[in-house]
Order: structure tokens, then sequence, then C-alpha cells
């Protein structure tokens, strides 16, 4: 994401600067706020809080977020994601901003109620009760989101400050997708720590197999064995509970793993074949798609 994505509405509105640290400007829907905060100088420990969750994907520059009750204190940066849940409150930093290049994030609130809502509906098409399965759990996620949602808040962005016809119908289903996608993103940390606890459930011995297998090209039927499952029973359950297929869960935790050995300071080209990428150019290519760098610029 980047301010050239910005609508002409939201750009204009940009140039009316009232104050230099978390200038705000905010756009409402029937279940959501849309918030986009430019700060124009280095600044330390300014406080965000919100009554309800708060989704923030980061558009330019880095901040050091510190969240005292849960003893953390990390860079968010472009192609993240940061949620807080309701209640609580962060402490951020801005070590970069500047006047010519501002540090720009986007906070989406969203109501506890709709939360509920959508997770209630997921659960009726997984027809499994709402405790087993999809709940939103309070608690602080930082990730690196993947390109479908990247887009999605782009999207999101010309939703909120345009006014179309049927913006809020629109508004809606772009809501229900970002819970949707925190939903699975939760249900995958949780299924992954069941995983490394040995707790077993459908998928988690699957998911396991996966990731002890990254650098071998990847074989449904063993999968689909490993879950006790149909060939279609798998792909249905897997889409559902983290919203990509098995083939796209395994690229991302190649891209994940590369990165972390790219920094320890193995060879590019090692890195690539030894994790079951082919084609050294589609590698760098997929990574730098996911991380906005390239292996090379990730290795200094």
């Amino acid at each position: 994401m980047n301010t050239t994505l910005l609508t002409e509405k939201l750009t204009k509105k940009r140039q009316a600067v009232d104050v230099l640290i978390e200038n705000k400007i905010t756009f409402a829907s029937d279940n959501a706020e849309l918030s986009i905060y430019d700060t124009y100088q280095d600044a330390q420990k300014v406080a965000l809080h919100s009554s309800e969750l708060l989704f923030c994907g980061m558009i330019s520059g880095k901040k050091i977020m510190h969240v005292a009750d849960s003893n953390y204190h990390e860079e968010f940066l472009p192609q993240q994601s940061f949620v807080l849940a309701p209640e609580q409150g962060v402490l951020i930093d801005f070590p970069e901003a500047s006047m010519l290049q501002p540090t720009t994030c986007l906070a989406i609130e969203i109501s506890r109620d709709k939360i509920s809502q959508v997770a209630d509906a997921l659960n009726m098409q997984q027809q499994i009760s709402s405790d087993d399965f999809f709940h939103y759990i309070p608690k602080l996620v930082h990730t690196e989101h993947n390109q479908q949602t990247q887009q999605l808040l782009e999207r999101m962005i010309g939703l909120f400050s345009e006014n179309e016809q049927d913006r809020h119908y629109l508004i809606e289903l772009s809501v229900n997708e970002l819970i949707t996608r925190l939903l699975q993103q939760q249900s995958r940390d949780l299924m992954l720590a069941n995983c490394q606890q040995t707790i077993a459930c459908p998928l988690t011995d699957a998911l396991h197999f996966i990731k002890e297998h990254l650098n071998q090209t990847l074989d449904i039927d063993t999968l689909c064995k490993i879950a006790c499952m149909s060939r279609s029973k798998f792909y249905q359950q897997f889409k559902l509970a983290f919203g990509q297929t098995p083939a796209m869960w395994q690229q991302q935790l190649r891209l994940k793993k590369s990165r972390q050995l790219l920094q320890s300071g193995q060879q590019i080209s090692q890195v690539c074949y030894d994790l079951g990428f082919t084609n050294p150019s589609h590698f760098s290519r997929l990574f730098k798609q996911k991380f906005g760098v390239s292996p090379k610029q990730c290795k200094h």
C-alpha cells in the first residue's frame, strides 16, 4: 500500500494538516470506522486506545509499538497487520517521521457485535458450534498479511472515502471479509500452537506434515490420509479455516522460512533450492511480492 493508491478525495483532505503527530482523517459507516493517521515529526510514546477492536495497516514509514500488558515492543512496517483487542492500549514511537516523508497508518475500528455476527455465520457454514472453531480471541495480533489482505485494505480506503452508490453495502462486505481474515489468522495460530503441543484435531497433523516437509512437492493424497478426509472435504475445510489452499499455505511458510535463512547469512540460491523452489527468478518475484524487498536487499 502506498500514498499513490489513495483516492482523490482522501488526498485533498490530507492536505489540511491540523497537527504534526497523528493527524487524523476519519470516515464512518454503520459497523466500522476507518481513519488515516499521518505523523510528520519524530515522536515517542504516543498513546492510542480504542473501546472496540482496532485493525491497523501500515501505509508508509515505520512505527515502534509498545503494548505494556503484553510486554510487547516491536517494529510495525508496511505489508503488516497490527490488531489491538478492545480496551487494549498501545504507545507508539515514530523514529523516521518527517514533513517530506510522513509515517502513515490506516486504522479500522470494528464493533464487537459485528465480529460475533461474522463468527457465528462462519461456524454455521462449517456446521460446528461457535465454541469449537471460529471465535474472536481478544489478544494482540501482529503479522505479515498476504496479498489478498493488502488488496482488501486498499479497496476499503476507496470505499470509505468515496460516496459511491451502494457504499454502505459494499463496506459491509469488505468489513465481513476483513473480520473473516482475522478469525482465520487466529484459528491458524491456534492450530499451529496445537501442533507444537501435539493436541490432535483433524487438520493439525496435516499442517505439521507440511511444515516439516517444506522442500517437498505437496502431496494432497498424503495430506488427506493424514487428516482422515476425502479430497473434497480436505480442500473445503482447509480453505474455510485458513482462507487459502494448501499449496498457498506451503508457499507462505516457505517464504517466511526463506527470509529467516537469508537474514542468518545463507546464500540466495541455496535457500531457493533448499526450500523446494525450482526457479531463482520466480522465488525472487514471490519474495518481493510478500515482503516488499528483494532477497538481495533482505540479506543486507
